[in-house]
């Protein structure tokens, strides 16, 4: 797969070699740590070639000739640009539809794509109906609001079902072993699986042209594992770690990425709703929006914007969970 820049510069993107500096021996030990691509690298840490044993120096020096390259060749956006141009951009980006009008124009007009989108609620809320939904729309043409690509699902709570995929996708009139077949599903089994499978990810985005990536949950594991404020400094520094990796991936892959969240009882709170976002600040800062699900009345569900760039804080819409997943109350015939 190749792209030329204004200048007819021509590259190879899995070509590591086409990276001035990186020879045979400095190839292979990329590839030892799941880096087998310049898009990989774009995404690495110099941090992660110094375990490699590459200099510190050569590392920061890889690191940036990987993501200059993509830059020139067309495959990233430049580093200073009009905020015009920006806006723009922005104009057209991609955005997958949730199957909801109503949750959609809460929205503005779908989960983006090079960002995170992360639904925070309660056990029971309905956010891993929304992600199962999320993986049979991603599969639709772009005029129907799709992505036109597959979904890669990490669980991390064994509530992935491939029987509701199959029921959403034949109530909307889809086939569900095809959309099975275009869902990539992993399971993984403690924190440090989950960060090695999310540092491997970008070779997986590439291998099965995925344009969603789902997390179910991502606090799961760090929730069970450290246990304890003398634990904490080392949970949020690795969540913080996963969390930045996620959303490079994401950016130079031009992907979306939804996280689900859970919640935590606050005790301080004598007004009000209790619950509050697991994750602490390392969360809220990384996630691009946020977003709280809770039930409603006759069985419906509210989901609320608490954090966004650009959406007002009072954004909201309601739903409903069907056959067909995530709905609109009253369909519009």
């Amino acid at each position: 797969m190749t792209k030329k820049s204004s200048a007819e510069k021509e590259i190879d993107i899995f070509d590591l070699q086409s990276i001035e500096g990186v020879g045979k021996a400095t190839e292979e030990k990329l590839n030892s740590a799941g880096i087998t691509s310049v898009l990989d690298l774009a995404a690495a840490t110099p941090r992660e070639l110094v375990e490699l044993g590459i200099s510190a120096e050569k590392a920061e020096e890889l690191c940036l000739k990987a993501r200059l390259l993509l830059i020139e060749s067309g495959f990233l956006d430049k580093e200073f640009v009009p905020a015009t141009e920006v806006l723009e951009r922005r104009k057209a980006m991609q955005r997958l539809t949730t199957g909801s009008r109503a949750l959609d124009a809460m929205l503005g007009g779908g989960v983006e794509t090079q960002a995170i989108t992360e639904l925070i609620g309660e056990f029971g809320s309905g956010k891993t109906q929304v992600c199962h939904t999320l993986c049979v729309m991603a599969q639709l043409p772009r005029e129907q609001g799709g992505l036109e690509g597959s979904a890669i699902y990490i669980d991390t709570e064994a509530t992935f079902r491939p029987e509701r995929i199959s029921q959403i996708a034949e109530a909307r009139g889809l086939d569900p072993q095809k959309i099975l077949e275009n869902i990539i599903f992993a399971s993984v089994y403690n924190s440090s699986h989950l960060q090695l499978t999310v540092k491997e990810l970008g070779r997986y985005v590439e291998k099965y042209k995925a344009r969603l990536v789902i997390i179910d949950s991502i606090i799961s594991h760090f929730r069970a594992e450290f246990i304890g404020r003398g634990t904490l400094a080392e949970r949020q520094q690795r969540l913080n770690d996963l969390l930045h990796r996620l959303l490079r991936t994401a950016q130079v892959h031009n992907i979306a990425v939804v996280l689900t969240n859970q919640v935590q009882a606050n005790p301080d709170q004598f007004f009000g709703d209790p619950n509050k976002p697991s994750g602490g600040h390392v969360l809220a800062h990384s996630s691009t929006y946020r977003i709280f699900i809770r039930r409603a009345a006759n069985n419906t569900r509210l989901a609320r914007i608490i954090d966004s760039p650009y959406h007002p804080p009072t954004a909201e819409a309601y739903f409903k969970i069907t056959e067909k997943g995530v709905e609109d109350l009253q369909e519009t015939k």
